[in-house]
């Protein structure tokens, strides 16, 4: 049977066409996790350790699926997002680190504001990650989720209940929203709605798009900024006076999408970096009666 540091190496040479060294490493050792229940530092620590010939099966198994483009989320079945556990499959997008960041920026946001407990909407919830994930962070903040897909509301509910967090599921279309009297006002919605051009998609790994769902992702032909656009107007509705709007975004539509929220009357403007250095991800306060001349808009530092 072959040893821990022999599934390296083999992982690093049967994906090589699919993803680089560090990345293969990286699955190779999510595959150890789960097939071995061994912790990442065991695995380092012992690297001449065989697997048992149901472990050696196991690994080969997902190997196979692997070298199809399958990611390595939806063949475990499951991930983790800031710092918790979600279930994850193809009706769901796979959560990214930068979607982490963005979550992190509505925490500090209520911690340096001095929020009190309001209610906050996620618009495109998908996995349920973003709004979980700031339900776990604040707990006296009353959570909806929304989406268009059944699908992907049933594997929010069923993250929900790992992560026991109480959360209001909506299945509705942003495109064609319920009544508004159906919402009550919000002190934050947050969305990170569909933003791949075609353009993009034909710069993207196959396992993205023959995998992941491309409602979740891609936006109509010549029609970048449609969700932000009905996102903005929605949520002239439907936050309170002082309310915030948190997008994650294309890096390439920043400046647009700037434009596009002055041009609505949202103030307190900001276009954010994520780690990697790129535009993605903006936030802005929607005031009553705000004037361009008080609309003060903070961009990225280059």
């Amino acid at each position: 049977m072959p040893s821990i540091k022999e599934v390296f190496s083999l992982f690093k040479s049967q994906l090589s066409l699919l993803y680089d060294s560090n990345e293969a490493e990286s699955i190779a050792k999510l595959t150890l996790n789960e097939v071995t229940g061994f912790s990442t530092a065991r695995i380092k620590a012992f690297p001449e350790i065989e697997l048992t010939p149901q472990q050696a099966a196991s690994t080969f198994q997902i190997l196979s699926e692997l070298k199809t483009g399958k990611p390595i989320q939806y063949i475990l079945g499951h991930t983790e997002f800031y710092g918790l556990p979600f279930k994850v499959n193809t009706s769901v997008l796979i959560p990214r680190p930068e979607t982490e960041e963005l979550v992190e920026w509505v925490i500090s946001a209520v911690s340096i504001e001095k929020r009190e407990s309001r209610n906050l909407l996620d618009i495109g919830t998908g996995s349920g990650c973003i709004a979980i994930s700031l339900k776990n962070h604040l707990p006296d903040f009353d959570v909806t989720a929304m989406d268009i897909s059944p699908e992907a509301l049933q594997t929010a509910k069923e993250n929900a209940e790992l992560n026991k967090t109480a959360i209001n599921f909506l299945e509705a279309d942003i495109l064609n929203p319920v009544p508004s009297t159906f919402f009550p006002k919000f002190e934050i919605i947050i969305s990170n709605p569909p933003y791949v051009t075609q353009q993009d998609k034909s710069l993207m790994h196959k396992n993205v798009t023959d995998f992941e769902p491309h409602k979740a992702l891609f936006v109509p032909e010549n029609k970048p900024l449609l969700f932000y656009s009905v996102i903005a107007d929605f949520a002239l509705a439907h936050l309170k006076p002082g309310g915030l709007l948190f997008f994650e975004i294309n890096e390439a539509y920043g400046e647009q999408l700037i434009v596009l929220l002055q041009n609505r009357g949202f103030s307190n403007i900001e276009l954010k970096k994520d780690l990697s250095g790129r535009d993605r991800m903006i936030k802005a306060t929607y005031e009553l009666l705000s004037a361009p001349a008080q609309k003060n808009i903070a961009l990225p530092n280059n």
